[in-house]
């Protein structure tokens, strides 16, 4: 028996995604999937399965969904004000969404992309081995009102709702990067420009990339661009033609030809796209040894996520400081209430 989530209404640039397609890079497809891949791990930790599972990936602005069966729902990245049935619910945890409530997402308040997860994932059909919509190849839909989703069996259904701490990358802030192959085209002078430059998000960007606006000049590469067009892939950060450098994302070209002063780390490329226009950014550079590391403790910290869930309802019996809250206030004696 099927289960869908129909969509009652949608944001602009709503998709599915998950971790996308690995191995065509050579027939001109990168890998596309989530723009912020943290958040399919959260939302996998609050509702115990699979991050591979795909999920609703919704650019700053949310919608609202019903769902023909009970269904366990978790929201993870950007925060949007979420409510089911008009009672507002937490971001960053996990929830239970009756038969035929409405759940409505609204705007982010901080980052770009909030992500709405569904017990057993989206299972819409898988193409060229993922089930990802990469719009710049034509594989898949931006969604829109009236879709129906269909959704994969629950092997958790009766799992308790469960939270996560907020991991604060939707602000902007440091950004770790690796030198690339041309990194070396660039004068020692203007690397060391790079990272003492702030730059902010500019408004032009999509899952292709974002473009970052630098405090005064632009950059220059000693082999201006005379670049011969090579692989590319998401992390890698372009100098274009008038100076400004462009941060690629999930969704980029397989090729380019614009020099690349560095890659940002994966550990990092999430609060890149996470960035909104204005916000600030400013690189680093970290050594291919450091980077491994930096590499390897995010791994084990995405693959251990399940060990910081938290029930989001506590249970008295497992407060050990209960007495220390305030239960009750305004208590008194009963004579001072005027009838």
């Amino acid at each position: 028996m099927s289960r869908l989530l129909t969509i009652r209404r949608a944001g602009p640039g709503m998709t599915v995604q998950d971790m996308g397609r690995e191995g065509y890079l050579s027939f001109g497809l990168s890998r596309g999937g989530a723009a912020d891949r943290q958040a399919l791990y959260e939302g996998a930790a609050l509702l115990a399965q699979d991050p591979a599972m795909a999920a609703i990936e919704m650019a700053g602005m949310g919608g609202e969904f019903e769902a023909d069966t009970d269904l366990r729902i978790a929201l993870t990245g950007a925060p949007m004000r979420a409510g089911i049935d008009g009672t507002a619910i937490a971001w960053n945890a996990s929830h239970f969404l009756p038969k035929g409530a409405r759940l409505s997402i609204g705007a982010a308040d901080e980052g770009v992309y909030g992500y709405l997860h569904v017990g057993g994932g989206i299972a819409t059909p898988e193409r060229l081995g993922g089930r990802s919509a990469h719009l710049a190849a034509g594989l898949g839909n931006a969604l829109g009102a009236g879709d129906t989703l269909e959704i994969g069996a629950d092997r958790n259904a009766e799992a308790p709702s469960m939270c996560l701490p907020p991991d604060p990358r939707f602000d902007g802030g440091p950004v770790r990067l690796v030198p690339s192959l041309q990194t070396s085209f660039f004068a020692q002078a203007e690397l060391d420009r790079f990272e003492t430059t702030t730059f902010q998000r500019d408004a032009r960007g999509n899952r292709m990339g974002v473009r970052i606006l630098p405090e005064g000049d632009g950059f220059h590469s000693e082999a201006g661009l005379s670049v011969l067009s090579e692989v590319i892939v998401p992390g890698d950060v372009q100098i274009t033609g008038d100076g400004t450098p462009f941060v690629l994302l999930a969704e980029c070209q397989t090729t380019g030809g614009y020099p690349r002063i560095g890659a940002v780390l994966p550990a990092d490329l999430p609060r890149v796209a996470q960035a909104r226009p204005g916000v600030a950014l400013r690189f680093s550079f970290v050594t291919l040894e450091e980077a491994v590391a930096i590499d390897a403790r995010l791994r084990a910290h995405l693959i251990n996520l399940s060990a910081a869930v938290r029930p989001l309802t506590r249970d008295p019996a497992d407060i050990r400081n209960l007495l220390s809250y305030q239960l009750i206030s305004g208590v008194t004696a009963g004579d001072d209430l005027e009838l």
